[in-house]
């Protein structure tokens, strides 16, 4: 008969072997091993914010910056309620200004985004790539298959509370107003992601990072940073509504020529160049901390569309939740968790029917009185 520690041993060696057969002889594997050494190299580079704050050798611009992620961490830990941890006590230093290059793509003439899985986060409409060489030329294989792409930098990510995140060169980068709002974000991901919801996730975060830094600012008596997280907020509401405008003109093309690629191409740079028009007459003028005068060159293709709106869609929904929340933060994170973790297969429709059913509940109540 078997030892029980040899039948666990053998079990052991059996799995660890699947593991390194994935990691070495597929391509997501491989990619995943890549990730894990950059993501070893930033860890192993890591130093105490608090003790680089006391040292003399800190210049007083980067320890006012230190200083302000530890302050909005603990106030994204303590009047948020987000599980902080250890996340952002830490810092590391980069080799470059960029942490990480994050590639999208799409399909030309569909609104549908091309997508990647991966463990426990599940499917994702984007690549991230530690390395110019690697995001170029994955997008430049997504191409040759006739997909639109779309390559764009980030400064910081999360790990979902898998590590301890440190802060890195390329966040510290970042103004004042934007720091705070991307410590807020990412410690928004380690509360809560949802497996397949890119969108939803990153909307979410998008906007409890930018009423928690309008908070945080607010607790501070800063008006000045207070004054920039809202006109952030703003462009953001009101680029997420321009972004949907473009995707719906898009689906409604699309759906006008259901057999025929070219009609459908051609229908789409009829909506590309009608958008293009209202966003310099229309969109551009209104945006909050735009100078008059301001040209910008806005290419488009499917790929930039549905990248825009990862961060944006339904930015006015998590809004309609915070004022039934009384304008409490805490409370609209808390709900709209909830309601996610109630519909995983559509959380957007979770916080639609909530928001229906307290809307005539409101009603009802009024026409009572």
């Amino acid at each position: 008969m078997r030892s029980p520690a040899r039948i666990i041993g053998r079990t052991v060696v059996a799995v660890l072997v699947l593991v390194v057969a994935f990691l070495v002889l597929t391509p997501i594997g491989r990619y995943l091993a890549k990730a894990a050494w950059e993501e070893g190299k930033i860890l192993a580079h890591r130093r105490s914010i608090s003790a680089l704050i006391a040292s003399p050798s800190t210049d007083p611009e980067t320890r006012a910056k230190l200083q302000l992620v530890l302050d909005a961490r603990t106030f994204a830990a303590d009047s948020l309620h987000l599980d902080a941890d250890e996340s952002f006590t830490t810092y590391s230093r980069l080799d470059s200004d960029t942490l990480v290059l994050v590639v999208g793509a799409a399909y030309r003439d569909r609104l549908r985004p091309y997508t990647w899985w991966f463990p426990i986060v599940g499917r994702v409409p984007y690549k991230g790539y530690f390395t110019k060489q690697g995001a170029f030329d994955e997008a430049k294989s997504l191409e040759a298959k006739g997909l639109d792409t779309y390559v764009r930098p980030a400064s910081a990510f999360s790990t979902l509370g898998w590590f301890e995140d440190p802060l890195v060169s390329s966040t510290l980068h970042e103004d004042t107003a934007s720091l705070a709002n991307t410590v807020i974000h990412e410690l928004t991901h380690n509360t809560f992601y949802a497996p397949g919801q890119a969108v939803f996730n990153e909307s979410f975060a998008n906007f409890v990072g930018a009423h928690g830094a309008m908070r945080f600012f607010a607790s501070r008596g800063d008006t000045v940073h207070l004054r920039e997280s809202e006109q952030d907020w703003a462009r953001d509401r009101l680029l997420g509504a321009f972004w949907q405008g473009v995707f719906d003109g898009l689906d409604s093309a699309f759906r006008a020529h259901p057999a025929s690629t070219a009609a459908r191409l051609a229908a789409r740079d009829t909506v590309f160049a009608r958008a293009r028009t209202h966003f310099m007459q229309d969109v551009l003028p209104r945006l909050p901390g735009i100078p008059p005068g301001v040209r910008v060159q806005l290419v488009l293709n499917n790929a930039i569309v549905l990248s825009r709106r990862v961060y944006r869609t339904g930015l006015d929904l998590f809004d309609a939740v915070l004022d039934r929340e009384g304008g409490d933060v805490h409370r609209a994170v808390t709900q709209i968790i909830a309601l996610a973790k109630s519909r995983p297969s559509d959380p957007y429709g979770a916080v639609r029917d909530w928001l229906t059913a307290h809307t005539s509940g409101a009603a009802g109540d009024s026409a009572a009185r």
